[in-house]
């Protein structure tokens, strides 16, 4: 048990997210009417999530990356109210904290000018020409208006939620020639060039830095910068200058910020969060080393702890695994439903052991006509379930079955049968879940987990735990023990086997039941709290830490 008591120091944790637009310094914010192709929830996420709902001890998020739309992105991981301090609020003198509503109709248009509202934005026409056309995000909210001449883009206003404009892209010939930054009033900070270098403007040429209610005006060391990165590196350090030595820093694992980090937090408290496959260490030197001037490294699964374990350089720094995501009890409504499915992930699997799962499926779908497949996929592409039943009909007819079995619901293969019973049943079906909350929708149906990757999908384990689904795998994982709430499958020849183990045996499903809630109890919100309390007093090489008026 860990006792921790108060002393007069107070200790603040500083999360450094990883949340880039690919390798820019840039958020990844959409148009509404896009498809997410990608999650937005990581380790940082879900680690704000825990400390904002449990007062484990005073934090804060450093963002690097340039968010205009910060404010709704928090406000969709309900994360709204967490503090933050944001390296292009600093340089472009941000003060401004809430959102405000700005509507397109406020900005300066022409006189003539006449909005033609398209099924997906908001196109300006002026003498029958498109001028502009506006873009708006998922919350209805105005992010973005380009502007044309000639029937091309020459200009790329993007909006601040906190109702500025605060970015402005200029085109030359249809290609970007450079990017201004501007303060709420419209003055431009810099100016980055489509060749990297940054130059900054001489008659505003001061970031802000805050620190306990007071505020700093620093003037830029340079009037020109060979590249965004060292701009962002020069504010983040003036900012870093107001922390404490005590201060811990929890850095997402990122190839982004991984060399600045390390020029910048040398002799600090820090901890490394690694998290999926974000950043390959397999001859990444480099990375490595970095790693290795840290005071801990947090994973999120075993696998990627074992991973770090073996790599040469990191034998003697401190390591945990500590789930992102937490277990509790959801109880399922696959007993409601008069199907029994079978949840069985594609993404990473080889050809081979796709072709030889189907195979086995097919096999016991003869003799369970009860049982249906679901193929689950994270890839979000318009054409992904297309893709996915074609190639699930071509390994069904290569191995003598219907391939009408594999098709989406509303298509029928004989229209003109009248019987509904000599038609062909759909047997195997894709979902596509990107987001955690339609993960949780789709296996609050399942009625068991086929999961044949090498390396398991975390978020999928610990939310069949949670809903009591028993899992058949390659190998054990930390939320999978064989004989309790699943079964290790090493020949795809004996998963009818399997299949028919659970599916046909109420009991032995119900004790994988009762073995998954039990799992689940280890794995809870507390526990979490409990692995993060011994990280932060590891790295503070102290007893105890004070948080608030809080004492535990």
């Amino acid at each position: 048990m860990i006792v921790l008591e108060r002393m007069e120091w107070r200790l603040m944790l500083y999360f450094i997210p990883a949340w880039y637009l690919e390798n820019e310094w840039k958020e990844d914010e959409q148009f509404w009417y896009r498809r997410r192709m990608k999650t937005e929830t990581d380790d940082t996420v879900k680690q704000i999530q825990l400390f904002q709902r449990n007062s484990i001890c005073e934090y804060k998020i450093l963002l690097l990356s340039y968010a205009p739309n910060f404010r709704h992105f928090l406000h969709r991981q309900s994360a709204f109210r967490v503090p933050y301090w944001s390296v292009f609020d600093a340089i472009q003198e941000v003060q401004r904290k809430k959102q405000a509503v700005l509507s397109f109709h406020s900005l300066n248009w022409p006189r003539d000018i006449e909005f033609v509202y398209a099924p997906f934005s908001i196109i300006a026409m002026l003498n029958h020409e498109r001028y502009a056309q506006i873009e708006f995000g998922e919350y209805g909210n105005l992010i973005q208006v380009d502007l044309y001449q000639n029937g091309q883009i020459s200009r790329k206003n993007i909006y601040d939620d906190r109702g500025f404009i605060s970015c402005t892209s200029v085109y030359k010939n249809g290609s970007k020639d450079y990017d201004q930054y501007l303060t709420e009033k419209g003055i431009w900070k810099l100016c980055h060039f489509a060749d990297g270098h940054v130059m900054v403007n001489p008659r505003s040429n001061q970031y802000l830095i805050s620190a306990k209610r007071t505020e700093k005006r620093i003037v830029f060391s340079k009037n020109t910068y060979n590249s965004m990165e060292e701009v962002i590196e020069e504010v983040f350090e003036a900012a870093l200058g107001t922390t404490q030595n005590t201060d811990i820093f929890c850095a997402a694992v990122h190839q982004q910020h991984m060399a600045l980090l390390d020029r910048l937090l040398a002799g600090r408290n820090l901890c490394f969060s690694v998290f999926g496959k974000r950043l390959s260490l397999d001859g990444n030197r480099e990375a490595v080393e970095i790693l290795s001037r840290g005071n801990y490294i947090v994973t999120d699964s075993e696998e990627n702890l074992a991973v770090i374990s073996r790599q040469t350089g990191l034998e003697s720094i401190a390591k945990k695994n500590i789930p992102p995501y937490d277990t509790r009890i959801d109880h399922g409504i696959s007993q409601q439903i008069n199907v029994q499915k079978i949840l069985f992930p594609v993404d990473h699997l080889t050809e081979e052991t796709l072709e030889g799962a189907v195979t086995g499926m097919a096999a016991y779908l003869e003799e369970n006509r009860d049982a249906r497949v679901h193929l689950f996929t994270r890839n979000a592409e318009f054409n992904r379930e297309d893709m996915l039943l074609k190639k699930i009909r071509e390994l069904l007819e290569r191995s003598g079955y219907p391939p009408g079995w594999a098709r989406k619901d509303n298509q029928k293969k004989f229209e003109n049968l009248l019987d509904e019973e000599d038609q062909i049943p759909v047997l195997f079906t894709v979902e596509q879940c990107v987001d955690e909350l339609s993960v949780n929708k789709c296996v609050r149906e399942q009625r068991l987990l086929v999961d044949l990757a090498d390396t398991p999908d975390l978020f999928l384990q610990i939310s069949c735990v949670s809903m009591g689904v028993p899992q058949i795998l390659r190998t054990a994982t930390q939320y999978m023990r064989p004989g309790e709430n699943g079964r290790i499958n090493r020949e795809l020849s004996k998963l009818g086997e399997d299949l028919k183990y659970y599916l046909e045996n109420l009991s032995n499903w119900n004790e994988a039941v009762i073995r998954s809630y039990e799992l689940g109890k280890t794995h809870t919100t507390q526990y979490l709290i409990k692995q993060w309390k011994e990280v932060i007093l590891s790295i503070g090489n102290s007893t105890s830490i004070a948080a608030g008026n809080r004492r535990f």
